[in-house]
């Protein structure tokens, strides 16, 4: 019983917010209220609310799952392998899949969901809230991490993103945990550097390119930043 329960609140959390993006989408999410929104999923407003503390959580559900990503992928990542080769590779995996959260997705309602939070402040507010609760997870893993002498992504000659391993063969590993400090550094330029790919990429498609057009150039320019991440900004 406990489990068709579960069910029927993930379903009708489900339709809530695809009742609630069709109606921003269509009309502007200013310009919907959560009334309007409670009728078409024919919910109460006080059902709506037990569901989306807030209105801009309606639409920000569609990317619940990509919450807290980075600390998992540092934490997951298999041995040998340092924490930034990790978060590259899973990044290029993105691109490859063309998941949404990348910007290399050119579905017509993706891109205009990204339009809505680019433009709408309130939701571009919430998504950066968001934002620093990940930065926070992803130092928070970083410090449990092995902080390598090569610089943050582990010693000089790591293994890289395609698997391959460096001149020293130590693959990443390095004594000693990443401080504080240097965790929250890393993970606030590692964010950065994936809002800024996604948004690049975005806006690619939104001039009127393809996904497939776009990715080479896409893994090439997240190539490049992770490089930089690793190396430094003197090495551009």
């Amino acid at each position: 019983m406990t489990g068709l329960r579960h069910l029927k609140k993930q379903r009708t959390h489900e339709a809530v917010s695809a009742a609630a993006i069709s109606l921003f989408l269509e009309r502007g999410f200013d310009a919907v209220s959560v009334a309007e929104v409670a009728a078409a999923a024919e919910v109460s407003k006080p059902t709506l609310f037990k569901y989306f503390p807030t209105k801009e959580d309606l639409v920000l559900h569609r990317i619940t799952d990509h919450r807290g990503e980075a600390a998992r992928v540092v934490r997951g990542r298999g041995p040998g392998t340092d924490p930034l080769t990790a978060l590259h590779r899973h990044f290029l995996d993105g691109l490859a899949r063309r998941d949404p959260v990348t910007g290399l997705n050119d579905d017509p309602e993706v891109l205009a969901y990204h339009r809505m939070i680019f433009s709408t402040p309130s939701l571009a507010a919430r998504l950066m809230h968001h934002m620093t609760a990940d930065e926070e997870a992803l130092a928070g893993a970083l410090t449990e991490s092995p902080a390598g002498p090569g610089g943050i992504g582990g010693p000089e000659g790591a293994e890289g993103p395609d698997g391959s391993g460096g001149s020293d063969g130590s693959g990443g590993s390095g004594s000693g945990a990443m401080d504080d400090l240097v965790a929250r550094l890393v993970a606030g330029q590692v964010l950065a550097v994936q809002r800024v790919l996604a948004r690049r990429n975005w806006a690619e498609l939104v001039g009127g390119r393809t996904a497939s057009e776009v990715h080479p150039e896409a893994v090439t320019a997240a190539d490049r930043a992770f490089a930089l991440l690793r190396d430094g900004l003197g090495s551009s």
